[in-house]
């Protein structure tokens, strides 16, 4: 009874998830049109979650791993919408997008990774995958990792043909690219001290 609850409450989370990311799409980021790139994303996004959904119903899985993948699918979810709420006015458009970026986003999340979006679907991947307990879903997730490096890449080159590449530059050698630089707080710290 409990493990068929848990299944249900880490599928109806995780297409919670993917729903909150879908309506993003239409109404957060302002592309004209979807690029080739995000439709890829967006098949690829469709394939690993119906795979995700097959080894959670299909294996058995630990009580721990889909607690604890819960929890950071949950967490994920605060990320992105705290990106979300700091960066509504930016008007960002979607991964791949041809056009350059004409504005920077420094609040927020913002303050401490460069790419809170990626981040959260990352720890969203990272937190699904564990739920399934299955080494097969190392390769989907080592692969949306690689796609959403190669997105933040992309942006961070079209940032360097704007005007806005100087102060990028000087936003890039404080925020991480997914994860806060934490070493460089602590010594910001300690020379301040």
């Amino acid at each position: 009874m409990m493990e068929g609850a848990l299944d249900l409450l880490v599928s109806i989370t995780s297409i919670a998830t993917l729903g909150q990311y879908a309506w993003s799409m239409r109404a957060h980021f302002q592309s004209p049109t979807m690029p080739p790139g995000a439709m890829i994303v967006s098949a690829v996004v469709i394939g690993v979650a119906l795979f995700f959904l097959a080894i959670l119903w299909i294996e058995r899985q630990p009580v721990a791993a889909k607690i604890g993948g819960l929890a950071i699918e949950l967490a994920s979810s605060v990320l992105f919408w705290w990106a979300i709420a700091i960066s509504r006015k930016a008007r960002l458009r979607f991964a791949f997008d041809a056009d350059n970026p004409d504005s920077l986003v420094t609040d927020g999340p913002y303050f401490y990774i460069r790419h809170p979006f990626y981040a959260s679907y990352i720890i969203f991947w990272i937190g699904w995958g564990i739920a399934t307990w299955s080494i097969w879903a190392v390769v989907p997730v080592a692969g949306i990792v690689v796609i959403y490096t190669i997105a933040a890449l992309d942006e961070e080159r079209k940032f360097s043909r704007t005007a806005l590449a100087g102060a990028y530059g000087a936003y890039r050698a404080r925020a991480g690219l997914f994860w806060p630089r934490l070493r460089r707080d602590r010594r910001s710290r300690r020379m301040r001290a």
